[in-house]
Parts: structure tokens; sequence; C-alpha cells
């Protein structure tokens, strides 16, 4: 269900009046920014192309290139026969009724309306066909997205599942970790204060083990993972929710590491950020 930012998308269509040539490019962008470079005859399709991409597309910027070429027998000026000839004719009857009127030049006779005219596509035909490779084009670049999608989703997932793996070793070490630094505090209590009350010693070596006990931590990394492995099989754009996601984890992971006493479970912090700063890299790219 993930679709990234990123992709490629090129359509052409060809007719006996020309060609046309599309391009799509996306990469990642907070907002949806689409870019026209059109012909300038076809320069009023950009709302509607705008349109559809707001309709089918929530992020990236994107780039939409247009190139058309008119055919050799479609393209070029023309000479209205019909319309000359009805001025050849008006043109006789003012010679006959003033004789000394001046005839015009040929440069003159063009410059009539009517008499001259483009002689390139309908402008309507050439905007349908337009507009329908457009819509192929678009296509092509969602299902792109998607691919792409799918393999920033594996790689994601590869990551939770090392993030899983790390919050199953820390919780594993949590004994060992508390029995080493009660022991190590012990040793160093025994050495400065041995006329300690034993029950104010007892207190304070408890109070010292709920603050370096990270259950609670381990407890809010499981359940942003297990989040984040929902989103990624949610409808529509996920990109935001996961950054957010990678901003929780990071936090628990710092609390993590500032609840550390040992080099075990630091090392687990360290891997942790590590993996959270890789996923987060990969969901910037996420629609």
């Amino acid at each position: 269900m993930v679709h990234s930012m990123t992709a490629f998308a090129r359509q052409e269509h060809a007719a006996a009046w020309g060609s046309l040539q599309l391009e799509l490019r996306s990469v990642n962008q907070r907002y949806l920014e689409p870019h026209f470079r059109l012909p300038e005859s076809l320069r009023d399709l950009e709302p509607a192309f705008r349109e559809t991409l707001r309709t089918r597309l929530a992020r990236g910027k994107v780039e939409v290139s247009l190139r058309f070429e008119a055919s050799g027998d479609s393209a070029g000026l023309a000479v209205n026969r019909a319309r000359l000839t009805e001025l050849a004719r008006a043109l006789g009857e003012v010679r006959q009724a003033v004789e000394e009127a001046t005839p015009p030049d040929a440069l003159a006779l063009l410059d009539y309306p009517g008499v001259l005219e483009n002689r390139g596509p309908d402008t309507a035909t050439v905007k349908e066909a337009a507009m329908a490779l457009f819509e192929r084009a678009l296509d092509d670049l969602i299902a792109g997205r998607a691919r792409e999608g799918d393999k920033l989703a594996e790689l994601i997932g590869d990551r939770l599942a090392g993030i899983e793996a790390q919050v199953a070793e820390v919780r594993t070490l949590m004994p060992q970790i508390l029995e080493r630094q009660r022991a190590q505090l012990l040793e160093r209590l025994e050495e400065v204060a041995s006329g300690l009350d034993p029950q104010r010693l007892e207190a304070e070596l408890t109070l010292l083990a709920n603050k370096a006990d990270v259950d609670e931590e381990l407890d809010r990394l499981a359940t942003h993972v297990a989040e984040v492995r929902r989103q990624l099989d949610q409808k529509g754009p996920v990109g935001r929710r996961l950054d957010f996601l990678m901003q929780e984890l990071n936090r628990e992971a710092n609390t993590l590491s500032s609840k550390s006493v040992v080099a075990e479970s630091t090392r687990c912090a360290v891997e942790l950020k590590v993996l959270i700063e890789q996923m987060r890299e990969q969901i910037q790219n996420i629609e």
C-alpha cells in the first residue's frame, strides 16, 4: 500500500497530424508541487493537468513535460483559394468603377482576413489526444511509485525486525544489567560509606535500580514498531505519520541510551538509533 514519491513515466502518441511526447518525473517533496513545460498552443491544458494531479497524488514534486511536433503534411500556412477568388472578383469590380484605383500587391492580398490560413491540425483533436496521453502517463507514474513503495516497505520491515531483535536482547540482559549495577554500587559504597544505615542503603539501591529500569521504554518501542507496521498496510498517504513515528522511536532510543549503565545496553541503544535513522531516510521518499 506504500507509494514512493520517486518515479518516471513516458508516453508517446503519433497520428496523421503529428506526434506528442509526454514525460512525468516525480521526486520527494513535503507537498504536491507540479511544474509544467507545455507548448504554447497547448498551454491552456495546464489547469486540467493540475487538477488531475491533485486528485490522484498527495505529495511530491512532479515535472510535466509535453512536446508537440506537427507533421509535414499538416504544418505550415496555406492560401484559401476560394477566399482569394472572391477577393479578386471584388477588386475587379472596384477597378471597373474607379479606374484610377491602385491594385494591391501580393502581400496586401495575403494580409486580407481569411486569405492566408493555418493548415495545422485541429486544436481540439490535439488537446484531446494530449489529455489521454497524460492520463496514461500518470497511470504509469503511479504504478512506478507503487513498485518503489513496495521496495521501501520491505527495507523498512527489515529495520523493524532489527529493532525488535535489539529490544529482545535488552530484555534478556536486564536482570544481568541490574544485578551488575547493584554489585558495583555496593562495592563503591562500602569503600566510602561503610557506616550508612543498611535500610537507607537498600532504599537508595532500589531507587537507583528503578531509574535504570527500561521496561517502559522497551514496551513503547515495541508499540511504535507495531504501529509502523500497521501504517505500512494502510491505504492512502502515510509518509507524514511514519515520519512522526520515527521521532517517537528515536525519543525512546535516546532515553534507553541515557539510562544505560553497561556496555551491552549502550551498544543496543546505538544500534537502535542507526536502524531508526536508516528508516527515517527511506521514509522521506514515501508519499
